[in-house]
């Protein structure tokens, strides 16, 4: 595994970040600490988690199996650079989601416990909350650093001028602000690259795609559905931009028929090949679905496939759409 730096920091992360939205919801206890394993094994040092994930079951239990994975020992926690998520509803009562200092002080402290750990390496703020001022935020940041709970802050969903406003305010109160940021990216969702990939390179902050592969739109979703075989692919914001991109999806799945190579290989080594990309987060079901990914890692594009990628899916460029709220 070549391991890279986080943003300007000196924390050196894998540029394949596992992604979890996916244990104990559509995997069992037995499969999720196999790929959590897997992935350790061949290097995968980065985790990527939320608070609230695991909700279709309840809120915090992807946590919470995590944690337990820790507590099997064998230095899984020291090894492990940890990522969890601070935003969304944890309860119905109001003041259990959000930005406010209490919500992000106490959600730390509710994940530390499910995570069975005493620090958490990177906390990413979910979403942009418009009612937390800067000043707010970062002194509940600058707390939880000086207790030794997290060690460095990212966000996620955030649009270029958030990130500006975030760092301004940050450095003018003597903090290292954010590093890192987590944004929708991929073939067909290019709007990043007008706003936020320049901001963060910009402001020195590390920047992976989720949802490399659209939700599965870019993973031979019309083979699956053909043969009844799709899951993700079958729902959610695939199969919504199915509906816009059926020919240039069908025309992909054909080229990548004529490379020879799977279509996910395809679009997970374009998203890791792009410029200002620190990495990508996966989120793999099964460990068939990891070791692809770890192909893709190794895969880099010629430039022709590159050119050939972007007719079929061209960038958004300065006139598309920039924030979060429109993709």
């Amino acid at each position: 595994m070549r391991y890279t730096r986080l943003g300007r920091t000196a924390l050196e992360v894998s540029p394949l970040c596992l992604g979890t939205l996916n244990l104990g919801v559509r995997t069992t206890r037995e499969e999720a600490f196999r790929l959590m394993d897997e992935a350790l094994d061949h290097g995968i040092n980065f985790f990527d988690t939320a608070n609230h994930y695991g909700w279709q079951v309840h809120r915090g239990l992807t946590e919470e199996l995590i944690g337990a994975w820790f507590d099997q020992g064998g230095r899984r926690r020291e090894k492990v650079v940890l990522g969890t998520k601070v935003f969304n509803p944890m309860s119905d009562w109001p003041n259990d989601r959000g930005l406010s200092a209490r919500h992000i002080v106490a959600s730390c402290e509710d994940s530390l416990r499910r995570l069975r750990t005493d620090w958490i390496d990177l906390y990413h703020m979910h979403h942009f909350d418009p009612h937390a001022g800067w000043d707010e935020i970062w002194q509940a940041m600058e707390v939880l650093t000086a207790q030794g709970k997290i060690r460095y802050v990212g966000s996620s969903n955030f649009a270029g001028w958030h990130i500006a406003a975030a760092r301004e305010t940050a450095t003018r109160r003597g903090h290292l602000g954010l590093v890192a940021e987590q944004c929708a990216y991929n073939l067909v969702t290019r709007q990043a690259e007008s706003e936020v990939l320049p901001a963060a390179q910009a402001y020195g902050v590390g920047v992976f795609a989720w949802s490399p592969l659209h939700g599965g739109l870019l993973g031979g979703a019309l083979r699956k559905l053909a043969d009844g075989t799709a899951v993700k692919t079958a729902q959610g914001r695939a199969m919504r931009a199915l509906e816009d991109r059926y020919e240039a999806v069908a025309d992909y799945e054909k080229y990548c028929a004529g490379l020879g190579l799977d279509p996910a290989e395809v679009a997970l080594a374009w998203v890791l090949g792009r410029p200002g990309l620190t990495g990508a987060v996966i989120g793999p079901r099964t460990v068939a679905h990891l070791h692809g990914a770890l192909a893709a890692l190794d895969s880099p594009l010629d430039p022709a496939v590159i050119r050939r990628l972007d007719e079929l899916f061209p960038p958004v460029g300065a006139a598309g759409a920039s924030t979060p709220a429109a993709w």
